[in-house]
C-alpha cells in the first residue's frame, strides 16, 4: 500500500467514526457518507500532512483559498446547516489512533511537494489599529469585485430591514435613511462622514436632507468612485471627500456619521478618536456611532482574548482591526463629554445583510474570479458566509449608538423616538 493509499484510509478511518452528517468526497473520487445533501470534496492528500503539521484554523482557511478542499452540491451555508452529530471531542476520543498512527509515517516521510499558496494575509495582523495600508488591502481590491455583491449604492455595513424579506437595495437605502433621521438632519447643516466609502451616506444625505457633506476615507480606490458618483450626481459643489486621517481635521460640524470604520481603529486609538469627534462636534450637534462588538465575558482579559476565528479574521481581512464591547463604548463615549441617548442591536439585520452578501457573490462567482482571481474569490466567500454565521450565532453585536455632547438643559431631541419607527 502506498502513501495515497494510507492517506485516503486515514481520512476514510475519521470520517466513518466522526459520521459528520455529511458526505465526503476523496481525491481518489470515492464518497463516503449520504447520498445527499453537501459534499466535503478533498481534492489532495497532501491534506493529511498539513494538518498534521499545523493543526490550526488557519490551516484550515488556506485549505479553503487554495482548493484543497471545497464544497460540491450545495454551499457553505448548506454546510453549516447540516444539523449537529453529538460533541466533536466526544466523537475524536472514539477514533482508532493506532491504526492511525500506523498509516502515518509513510504518508508524513513520503508525502509530494506542497504546491506555493497564495499568500492573502495583510502584513500587519495583530497591531493594534488599521494603517492606510492595511485599509487599502481590504478595501482598494477593485471596485468591480465590490459591485458584484453590494448594492445599488455600494453600501458595504449593516443593512437595515423593515422587512426581513426585502432586497439589499431596499434595505441599505433604509439603513441610509434610518441613520439621517437618528442625526436630524435639516438643510445646510454641515454633515461629516468619517470613513466615508464610496459615498453613499453622504450623497443620500445631500440629496435627500439638504445637507453640506464632508468625507474622510484612507482608501484611494473608493474615493476616486466616491467622487465619480457625486459628480454623476451634480453634487460637487455640496460634498468634498478627502483622502486623510480624522485626526488631521480641523473646524466643526452639526452632525457626524461614524459607519462600520471604528472596528479598523484599533483599541489603543479609542481615546484620541472619541477626543477628535469631540473636538469636531458643534455643541448641540449629534454623532451617530455605527459599529460591531465582541461579547464581554466579566474579565477585561478573557474579553479581549482572540480567539482563532478573530485571528484568522484580522491576518486574511481587516489587518489591524480591533472589537471593543458595546461596554467600552459607552464608557469611552461618557468619558470624552458625551451623553448617549440610544442604542439600537442590530444583529439580526447584518446576519442577513451579510448572508446576501454571500450568495450574491456565490452567484457571480465566475466573473468574481476574473476580476480578482479564485484565491481572493473564495476567501471572500468564506469571509461573508463565516460573519453571517457569527450574527447568527450572537457571537458578535452590531449597534447603532447616538450620542450629543453633554451639557446641561434640554439636549434638543424629541421627548419619544416614535418617528423613528413608524
Amino acid at each position: 500500500m502506498n502513501a495515497a493509499d494510507r492517506a485516503a484510509r486515514i481520512v476514510r478511518t475519521v470520517v466513518e467514526t466522526l459520521k459528520p452528517g455529511f458526505a465526503v468526497r476523496l481525491w481518489t473520487g470515492e464518497r463516503i457518507g449520504p447520498a445527499e445533501g453537501p459534499v466535503l470534496a478533498i481534492n489532495d492528500q497532501d491534506i493529511v500532512w498539513q494538518l498534521v503539521r499545523r493543526p490550526t484554523f488557519s490551516t484550515l482557511v488556506e485549505m479553503w483559498i487554495s482548493k484543497t478542499v471545497d464544497i460540491e452540491e450545495g454551499t457553505l451555508f448548506d454546510f453549516y446547516a447540516v444539523p449537529s452529530q453529538g460533541k466533536l471531542k466526544t466523537k475524536l476520543r472514539s477514533l482508532p489512533k493506532m491504526a492511525i498512527l500506523r498509516d502515518l509515517p509513510m504518508v508524513l516521510f513520503s508525502r509530494k511537494q506542497m504546491m506555493a499558496r497564495t499568500d492573502l494575509s495583510g502584513r500587519n495582523p495583530y497591531v493594534s489599529g488599521s494603517n492606510k495600508e492595511a485599509i487599502q488591502h481590504h478595501y482598494d481590491i477593485s471596485n468591480a469585485f465590490y459591485r458584484l455583491f453590494l448594492d445599488e449604492r455600494m453600501v458595504y455595513s449593516c443593512g437595515y430591514f423593515r422587512d426581513f424579506a426585502n432586497g439589499i437595495d431596499q434595505a441599505q437605502f433604509d439603513k441610509l435613511d434610518h441613520i439621517c433621521r437618528k442625526l436630524r438632519l435639516k438643510p445646510g447643516e454641515r454633515l461629516l462622514d468619517i470613513g466615508c466609502g464610496w459615498g453613499a451616506m453622504l450623497i443620500h444625505a445631500a440629496k435627500n436632507y439638504g445637507v453640506v457633506g464632508h468625507g474622510v476615507s484612507l482608501s484611494q480606490a473608493q474615493t476616486d468612485l466616491a467622487r465619480e458618483r457625486i459628480r454623476a450626481e451634480g453634487l460637487e459643489d455640496r460634498i468634498t471627500i478627502e483622502i486623510k486621517s480624522y485626526t488631521e481635521l480641523s473646524g466643526t460640524f452639526d452632525k457626524i456619521s461614524s459607519i462600520g470604520m471604528f472596528e479598523h481603529l484599533g483599541l489603543a486609538n479609542h481615546d484620541a478618536y472619541f477626543s477628535a469627534v469631540h473636538r469636531l462636534l458643534k455643541p448641540g450637534g449629534i454623532y451617530l456611532h455605527h459599529a460591531i462588538t465582541r461579547r464581554s465575558k466579566g474579565d477585561i482579559r478573557k474579553t479581549l482574548r482572540k480567539g482563532p476565528e478573530y485571528k484568522a479574521l484580522i491576518k486574511y481581512i481587516f489587518p489591524g482591526g480591533e472589537l471593543d464591547t458595546i461596554g467600552m463604548t459607552l464608557g469611552n463615549l461618557e468619558a470624552h463629554g458625551f451623553l448617549v441617548h440610544d442604542v439600537e442591536n442590530l444583529r439580526e439585520h447584518y446576519q442577513r445583510t451579510c448572508r446576501l452578501w454571500a450568495e450574491r457573490l456565490h452567484a457571480r462567482f465566475d466573473e468574481a474570479v476574473a476580476e480578482v482571481g479564485e484565491a481572493k474569490a473564495r476567501l471572500w466567500l468564506l469571509y461573508l458566509t463565516g460573519c453571517s454565521i457569527t450574527f447568527e450565532r450572537a457571537s458578535a453585536q452590531i449597534f447603532q449608538t447616538v450620542a450629543t455632547k453633554r451639557a446641561r438643559g434640554p439636549s434638543g431631541l424629541p421627548p419619544t423616538r416614535a418617528d423613528l419607527y413608524r
